[in-house]
Formats: structure tokens, sequence, C-alpha cells
């Protein structure tokens, strides 16, 4: 058995899923303790995966797509979606301290 060989911009690609980018910034934005960050890292990740999966089940073009003979890039997409809700979160405390 081979193993498939996917190019590096597959695997940037997977980390910059709009969806997972908009999903992680909105919820670590508005999480109001640091220990979130880790629920709104698996739910932007488990957003992300289904609307890949739905786009590329209905033939939509989607960056990173996710299907039966396509891999899912979960270790890149979990990174990205803690980055980007880490990114959220530190956004909105370095906006707008808390007194």
């Amino acid at each position: 058995m081979t193993v498939p060989y996917y190019p590096p911009s597959v695997w940037i690609w997977a980390g910059l899923d709009p969806v997972l980018i908009v999903v992680a910034l909105v919820l670590g934005w508005k999480a109001d303790q640091f220990g979130k960050v880790v629920l709104v890292a698996i739910i932007a990740l488990v957003a992300a995966v289904l609307t890949s999966w739905a786009l590329t089940g209905l033939g939509v073009p989607w960056p990173a797509p996710v299907g039966r003979d396509l891999p899912t890039f979960f270790p890149v997409r979990t990174v990205s979606a803690l980055l980007w809700a880490v990114v959220g979160y530190g956004a909105r405390r370095a906006i707008a301290p808390r007194a």
C-alpha cells in the first residue's frame, strides 16, 4: 500500500479554512476565560470539517476538501483552530482590557 503524497499547499489550505478561521476568531473573541479557548478550537474544528465535507459532497470546490478518499489533515486543522482561537481571545484582551 502506498501512501499518497500531498503537496505542502494542501496542508496550508487545511489550516486556512475560512469556516475554521471565522468560527475560531468569533468564539475566541467572546471567550471570557482562557480555558474556553480549547473548547472554541474544538467547535471550530468540527464546524470546519463538517462544512468541508458537506461542500465536497455537493461538488462545490473548497480549498481543503474532506471526503472518503481525501485526507482530513486533523493535526493541521487542530493546531490552526487553536491558534486562531488564541488570536481572537488575545485581540479582545488587547483592544479592551478589563479593569
